[in-house]
Formats: C-alpha cells, structure tokens, sequence
C-alpha cells in the first residue's frame, strides 16, 4: 500500500510520561511540557501515576493501593483535559501471562488487572499495553493465549482493549511474528498489537552484546538487510490495519562496549538492559533503521497513534539533565515530523 504524505496529516500524536524527565519529576510539569510541544495524547507511565500520588500523600504508595491511586488517576484526567491531552494507554503492564494455574503470581497477575481496569476507569483511559512477559518461566504458547483471552474478556465490559506488545527480551514471544501469531490465537475483538520500531529493530537487526552492535549470526550485513527488510515486507503485507492500535517509537544507541550476554543480577536480559537508558529520539544519535519499519507498518494502513516512547539516559545511557523538559518535547515533535516526511512516498 502507498504512503501518501496527505494520508499522514492526520496521524495523531502521543508521548510516554515515561520518556521526559524522570519519576522524580512532578507528572504536571512532565505533561505541560508534552502539551506545549502539541502531542494530543499522552501513554500514563504507572511509575509516573505512582510518584504523582506518593508526592501528593507524603507519603510511599503501593502498587496494588487501588482506592487511593483511583482517586488520584481522577486528578491526572483533570490536569490532561485542561491541557487538551487525551489519555490514550495505561502502561507498562508486564509479565502478566505464563504463570502455573493458581500459582501465586497468576492470582497476582490477575489482581493486577482488575485493579489496573480501576484505574483506567477512572483515567478515562481505553487502552491497556501487556508486554510480551520477561519472567523466566516455563510456558506454553496456548498458557498464554488463554490467559490473554481472559484478560480481553474482563475488559470487554468496560469498553476497554489490549495493546500487546513484543518486547525484544521477552523470554516467549520477543518478536512481532511471535505476538501476532498469539493476538490472532486470541481472538477477540478488543485484542491488538502494540508495535514498536526499538523492539523489532532492536530484536531483528540489533544487538547490543556485539562488537558491531549488530546481529551477526545473519551473515554479512547485505544478509542481514535483506532478512530485516523481508520481515518488514511480511509485516506490511500480513496485519490488518485494524489490529494495530499503537505505533511506538524511539531508536537507540549503540552501547558504548558489548553488554554481556548473561542475565544481570535482577534475571534482566541484555536487551532489557539496553532498553532501559539508551534509547533516544530518532535523528538524536541512534543507529536502528526506524524510519523501515515506521513505513512498513504505515504499508499496513495504518494511520492511527504515532507515540514517542524513548528512555534517552545520553550515550553513555548513565542519564541525561532535565533542565528543560519542554525543550526536548518539542525535539520529539520536530522528529515525528522529519519521520513522517521521510516515510512519505516520492
């Protein structure tokens, strides 16, 4: 499908709580600065909604304090609809699906969700993202299936719908193939795809624990252009529009030494690892081919939210100053545009 450049004047605009400042910083200077740049929507960071609700109380909030963190989702609707910010997804809600049956942590998981419903209820927030679960755990393909339908069934009611995402160092489903293969499984009306250009790119064509920061088991990198640019083509000719509801974005870094491949202390892969502070705004020093696969889920049809989602912790990935927040929103909305005029066909 073409990707006319009138056909992406409408695209919307969202930007993660999670990506300007840090935790520390309060969630309404955090959306000012988002406004101000002209994002029309915001993806609501829990750590951010946690701090908003610590800072407000004096004191350390639970996760799982429900009640409380309701009433405080309704201040942060409040601040966003002064702002003209639409809450368009609740994240990031992870390792949710593969546990045992009535182990501990499915019943956790579960009490999560419910609680999580609460909160978007009160947002008035649609959509949930579920990264594809990073627990090391045995599971099987149909554990998670079944677990997702039930998370789909009790949102139904509400209205409310799954974003599911591939994270690339999910230990079950860490590429795009692998959840859409299970939203389809799935199949349920309010169940899609959360796709994201760091953890394709990042997964099929990156890696941070090589000297060239790129996978090297493909061959030489003509080979591994060609199988990356294979898999966009699958991509853009295999998923209904309709089942994407989010495009994330950000690209990354390349780490300034290998990362080892072993799982840190924590059971965090490499890829989580580098997820977590080195990744920036396009055009701002990475290295990944974002613009390939931004265009080839554009080939789908799509033309719903663009979200910048990055964790730009500087080069180094050992943090950055936030002097002026607003000053980096605005350089993610002037790279959202160099993005869609570079995905632009002729």
């Amino acid at each position: 499908m073409s990707v006319s450049k009138s056909s992406l004047s409408s695209i919307p605009t969202c930007y993660a709580t999670v990506s300007v400042g840090t935790p520390f910083h309060p969630l309404p200077e955090k959306l000012h600065a988002i406004a101000s740049a002209g994002f029309q929507g915001i993806e609501l960071g829990f750590p951010d909604l946690l701090s908003f609700t610590s800072k407000n109380l004096g004191r350390d909030v639970g996760a799982q304090e429900f009640d409380i963190l309701c009433n405080s989702a309704q201040e942060v609707k409040r601040i966003c609809a002064e702002l003209g910010l639409g809450i368009v997804m609740l994240q990031p809600f992870a390792n949710f699906e593969g546990w045992k049956p009535q182990s501990e942590e499915r019943k956790d998981a579960f009490r999560r969700a419910k609680g999580w419903i609460r909160i978007m209820e009160a947002l008035g927030c649609d959509m949930l993202q579920v990264g594809s679960t990073d627990a090391p755990i045995p599971t099987s393909r149909s554990v998670a299936v079944s677990d997702l339908k039930e998370l789909a069934d009790l949102l139904s009611p509400h209205n409310f719908r799954v974003a599911y995402e591939n994270w690339c160092w999910s230990t079950h489903a860490p590429d795009w193939k692998d959840v859409w293969e299970i939203v389809k499984a799935v199949d349920r009306p309010n169940v899609g795809l959360c796709l994201d250009t760091f953890q394709t790119a990042g997964g099929e064509w990156a890696d941070p624990t090589t000297g060239s920061g790129l996978l090297e088991r493909h061959g030489d990198r003509a080979d591994l252009d060609k199988k990356y640019l294979a898999s966009l083509k699958e991509l853009a000719d295999t998923i209904p529009a309709d089942k994407i509801y989010i495009l994330q974005i950000s690209d990354a870094y390349k780490p300034p030494s290998p990362l080892s491949p072993e799982p840190d202390t924590s059971g965090l892969r490499p890829r989580g690892r580098w997820s977590m502070s080195l990744r920036p705004l396009p055009y701002d020093g990475g290295y990944l081919p974002v613009m390939d696969f931004a265009k080839a889920v554009l080939q789908t049809g799509f033309r719903g939210w663009f979200s910048m989602e990055v964790f730009d912790g500087g080069p180094e990935g050992t943090g950055r100053e936030w002097e002026d927040m607003a000053a980096y929103t605005a350089k993610a909305m002037r790279a959202h545009e160099s993005l869609l005029k570079e995905a632009a066909d002729g």
